[in-house]
């Protein structure tokens, strides 16, 4: 089982100088009976976002993505986990932190990451494959964006299982 992600937050106080607001270690959610955790560590429902707001980005309602704003999440993926072929509208900057997992493109390409590598999704239809044999850990910045479009067909949000 992976380690929990400790997050710490920062503000000000009256005087204006930097302090920690929030210093917490968090509960990954389960999805997918199982087939990965996912710890939404911040979002944004604005870009640029409003550091005069002290709301708490991570209690946010979001979908994979915030519309309008972003969204930074940890995955943790158990061995032989396959998320299904997705797409979002957005621009996912994913980091492979540990682990082995091979990115599949509905073009039947597939590209193996190790840690240190970096994906840049771009509003294409893909999935993501454990094949390593411990948990592998990702963490993805998601930033809201305008559908792709091709010869006139709008590539929007779609699973497929």
């Amino acid at each position: 089982m992976p380690d929990k992600i400790r997050r710490i937050v920062t503000g000000h106080n009256d005087q204006a100088e930097a302090v920690v607001k929030i210093d917490e270690v968090m509960e990954p959610e389960t999805i997918r009976d199982g087939a990965a955790l996912f710890t939404k560590v911040w979002t944004t429902d604005a870009s640029p976002a409003d550091n005069n707001d002290d709301f708490d980005g991570a209690t946010r309602e979001t979908g994979l993505v915030c519309e309008g704003g972003t969204v930074l999440r940890f995955v943790d993926m158990p061995p032989g986990a396959r998320s299904p072929l997705h797409r979002t509208e957005s621009i996912d900057y994913g980091i492979v932190l540990s682990g082995e997992v091979e990115m599949e493109l509905d073009s039947g390409e597939r590209v193996r990451l190790q840690p240190g590598n970096v994906v840049v999704q771009r509003g294409t239809m893909h999935a993501w494959i454990n094949v390593g044999e411990d948990w592998a850990r990702m963490v993805f910045a998601m930033i809201d964006a305008k559908p792709v479009i091709i010869d006139g067909e709008t590539l929007g949000l779609e699973y497929r299982d």
